[in-house]
């Protein structure tokens, strides 16, 4: 597991039905490539996050699959539509196995 990985997501808390709202992401996670050599000239395993999905009330909103050339701690901005209450839940997949999710609920009025 990666050290201090920490997802952070910022949904609003309610919306109208139909309403269209911007979701954005962030995990702090250091990605390595696998690509760059420690000090003693030996190969740094490649760590990374390899694919981010997001749900709703489990229908998927977004699927993205992650390439070594992504920046650390990747960060996402994308839009969905609400058509119900219900919950958003944010799924990180990483190299050595590790799965970090994040769930939030959104109201509808």
């Amino acid at each position: 597991m990666a050290d201090n990985v920490t997802p952070r997501v910022r949904v609003p808390r309610d919306a109208t039905a139909g309403e269209t709202i911007t979701i954005k992401t962030l995990i702090s996670h250091p990605m390595e490539s696998g690509q760059r050599k420690d000090s003693d000239g030996n190969t740094i395993p490649r760590s990374i996050i390899n694919r981010f999905t997001c749900a709703f009330n489990g229908e998927t909103v977004i699927d993205v699959t992650l390439e070594p050339a992504i920046s650390t701690n990747p960060y996402f901005e994308f839009q969905a539509v609400v058509p119900e209450a219900g919950s958003f839940e944010f799924t990180w997949y990483d190299d050595d196995g590790d799965i970090y999710t994040e769930t939030k609920d959104i109201a509808v009025s």
